[in-house]
């Protein structure tokens, strides 16, 4: 992978809350906290890894009057010639190609106009319209704010204990971030509660094919990404490889709920799976990728 050096980092689509006091206290992980797909959510308490999908939210905690960040540091930092050397320049110029592919995709593909979302940078904990959060939820999207959430440490946990090292993971994250919000403006996030409160025995296998679609969402901007550029016109990457690839689906089965469950000394437990198996993971990226077609990515009419 090789990012542009001459592609403006738009830093207007970040809310750099790093420091601001925009904690809420930290929430020990629980289900049901309103928040969707966290990549991966950690049990502090309890040193256990497990798939997030919400898990770390303290819904009895409105975080709604947050306060917003000051992103004067990160624009000044992001204008400088080492900019790409950093790494939350970086996640914001991911961010904007990510942004700048659904700008275009969404409304060709299924006729919908793409509405933008901001990346929050938060450290240790943060207040959302979802609840209280920590670290220890992952990234995540929340449907109520419109926005995604990530503590940039987030990477060296990814790397240190999942064993996902490559740089390509992180831009992977974030784009399976991004599709929850294209899921929310299409309405697929709604519908998808509204069949589990309907059966509610399959609340899980639901919540598995919303995260699998997100993976797959996230496959096909990784295809069309070359093809993103800044308000400029000029292009974000020089260059994806096949092994930028493969460390995205590398990341993808290092995440998959059976390796988290093995990892953390459990038995595998499908029924408790909530974003899908290291293969269903794999499958579904790689066939975003393959395609370059979010059109192709119908978790929810592709059966079990």
């Amino acid at each position: 992978m090789e990012l542009n050096e001459n592609a403006r980092v738009d830093t207007s689509q970040v809310d750099d809350r790093r420091g601001s006091g925009g904690g809420g206290g930290m929430g020990i992980p629980i289900p049901g906290g309103g928040g969707r797909g966290g990549i991966v959510g950690i049990i502090i308490a309890v040193l256990v890894a497990l798939v997030g999908g919400g898990f770390g939210l303290n819904a009895a905690t409105n975080g709604g009057d947050s306060p917003q960040g000051d992103n004067t540091s990160l624009e000044q930092k992001c204008s400088a010639d080492d900019a790409l050397k950093q790494l939350d320049c970086r996640n914001a110029l991911y961010v904007n190609s990510i942004q700048a592919y659904w700008r275009t995709a969404m409304p060709e593909v299924f006729g919908e106009q793409y509405k933008p979302s901001k990346t929050v940078f938060f450290s240790q904990n943060v207040s959302t319209g979802c609840g209280a959060a920590d670290s220890g939820v992952g990234p995540f999207y929340c449907p109520a704010d419109d926005l995604v959430y990530i503590d940039l440490t987030f990477y060296r946990l990814l790397a240190d204990q999942l064993g996902a090292e490559g740089e390509f993971a992180q831009p992977y994250v974030l784009a399976h971030e991004y599709g929850h919000h294209v899921q929310d403006l299409l309405g697929t996030e709604a519908q998808m509660r509204r069949q589990q409160q309907r059966d509610p025995q399959n609340t899980n296998a639901l919540s598995v094919k919303l995260e699998l679609q997100a993976d797959c969402y996230a496959g096909a901007w990784a295809k069309n990404a070359t093809g993103t550029a800044d308000e400029q016109g000029q292009k974000i990457f020089k260059s994806i490889t096949d092994q930028d690839i493969q460390q995205a689906i590398d990341t993808a089965e290092k995440i998959g709920d059976d390796a988290i469950q093995q990892r953390s000394g459990r038995p595998v437990n499908p029924d408790e799976f909530t974003h899908g198996s290291s293969e269903q993971r794999k499958q579904w990226f790689t066939k975003g990728f393959s395609t370059g077609d979010p059109k192709a990515c119908d978790t929810f009419g592709a059966g079990q």
